[in-house]
């Protein structure tokens, strides 16, 4: 699987605990990739060069002129094997205390279980560290400073959607041509509907605890870069942010088709995190069932669903045991409508797994 960072890394580093908890050295808004293989139960890296070296070109089977830059070879290799595999992409940011051999277990937990292709944003939480309310702290602060890496890759993301889009206008003109020999007119609307459909694979989010507030960053700012057409579903999953006020930024996040909000009122993690930060640190929206008034989003409720619990990742382990929470997810990573088959509370304004 392929990983962006802004964290601080080692050019020649071969294991994840050479990618440290800092920042990039030259500054939080730097972002580097890197691809992870789990060889024989132990993860290695290979940290990619900013601009390509021949070896590398020859790797992606690239023949750009230079310079070429890794995110040309991601999203090239990427996109190539999500076509091959038939697979959607999901990318995942992580939340508080996750070190990036956290992060990218989790992400081959998604593989595994939900059958997606994915793309993991680490940014500089101090997995490992001290617990408590200066780790809780840290973290937060890391999160602010990181809105401009994830905004960074936002935008690559749509650069590589623009740039298969490119890749495959002379395919969808011949389709066109044999569909439509003698009608101009329906080949030309053929080729508008599939660009505008963009790709036969789903692109969807996921952001889990305070990366949710990492998130809230971006789209609180004025450059966010993640058009309308990039995502098909952003899934905000225990978010670890104010429940109050939060239609004002997450009705700014622009979908295909849904954005979800998870809840769990029994969270340990997100009744622990309110009492970390003081006064600012209001009711999570990842655990309060009140004041549900985004215009945009669709609130599943999780509280009394089976194996949840007080669990703060009812996406993995033992909660996904049970198929509704399992059927949930899948659906929901994979761009489709997960909430077709739940119960709807008209007086609470969400969904329940029960």
């Amino acid at each position: 699987m392929f990983v962006v960072t802004n964290r601080v890394v080692k050019e020649k580093a071969r294991t994840l605990n050479a990618v440290g908890a800092a920042p990039n050295e030259n500054g939080p808004n730097e972002i580097r990739f890197m691809r992870a293989n789990k060889v024989r139960g132990n993860w290695q890296i290979q940290i990619l060069p900013d601009v390509l070296n021949d070896d590398w070109k020859k790797d992606g089977g690239i023949t750009d002129p230079d310079p070429v830059y890794a995110s040309r070879y991601v999203g090239k290799a990427l996109f190539e094997e999500l076509e091959k595999k038939k697979k959607n992409l999901l990318v995942f940011v992580h939340g508080f205390n996750n070190d990036l051999a956290a992060a990218v277990e989790r992400a081959h937990g998604f593989q595994t279980a939900f059958k997606t292709e994915v793309l993991t944003f680490s940014w500089p939480a101090n997995g490992g560290g001290a617990k408590g309310v200066t780790s809780y702290k840290d973290d937060k602060r890391d999160a602010r400073i990181s809105g401009g890496a994830l905004d960074r890759v936002f935008e690559t993301l749509q650069t590589w959607v623009n740039d298969y889009r490119r890749s495959k206008a002379g395919t969808w003109a011949k389709e066109a041509r044999k569909k439509f020999p003698r009608d101009k007119a329906a080949q030309q609307q053929y080729v508008k509907e599939r660009r505008a459909k963009g790709a036969p694979f789903s692109i969807n989010l996921v952001l889990h605890s305070m990366g949710n507030y990492l998130y809230k960053q971006v789209l609180s700012s004025s450059i966010y870069r993640a058009g309308p057409m990039l995502f098909d579903n952003v899934v905000l999953v225990a978010a670890d942010a104010n429940n109050e006020d939060h239609p004002a930024w997450i009705d700014r996040i622009a979908v295909r088709n849904r954005i979800y909000i998870t809840i769990n009122e029994d969270d340990s993690a997100l009744l622990a995190s309110r009492m970390q930060g003081g006064e600012e640190q209001k009711a999570r929206l990842g655990h309060y069932l009140y004041d549900l008034h985004s215009r945009r989003a669709v609130y599943v409720d999780f509280t009394d669903a089976p194996q949840v619990l007080d669990s703060h990742s009812y996406f993995e382990g033992r909660a996904i045991q049970n198929g509704k929470i399992k059927r949930f997810f899948q659906q929901a990573f994979n761009g489709e409508r997960a909430e077709a088959n739940l119960k709807f509370d008209e007086g609470k304004n969400l969904y329940r797994i029960v």
